[in-house]
């Protein structure tokens, strides 16, 4: 149940990411590995956007959509410092 809410906390705070994510490529305590892997994850889902549930089934095909995002989002915030999840809240 705490996993579930923790989740849900995470959704209500996308909001914070745009910033975020400003700071987290321009910080030079991330390795550019980091950056680079990041920015990797997040073109593969682009180009290839492995679905589920096909999005033609409407509001299911758009949640297996904002589960893959929020996955890769929740990587990048894994490999920031301390400091910039400190900041933003996250």
């Amino acid at each position: 149940m705490r996993k579930i809410w923790k989740r849900m906390r995470f959704i209500v705070k996308i909001r914070r990411f745009i910033p975020f994510l400003i700071e987290f490529f321009r910080s030079r305590e991330v390795s550019m590995f980091k950056k680079s892997l990041s920015i990797l994850l997040l073109a593969i889902y682009m180009v290839f956007p492995f679905d589920i549930i096909p999005d033609w089934l409407g509001l299911f095909g758009i949640i297996d959509d904002v589960t893959v995002l929020l996955f890769i989002l929740q990587q990048i915030v894994k490999m920031a410092p301390s400091h910039l999840k400190n900041k933003y809240g996250i």
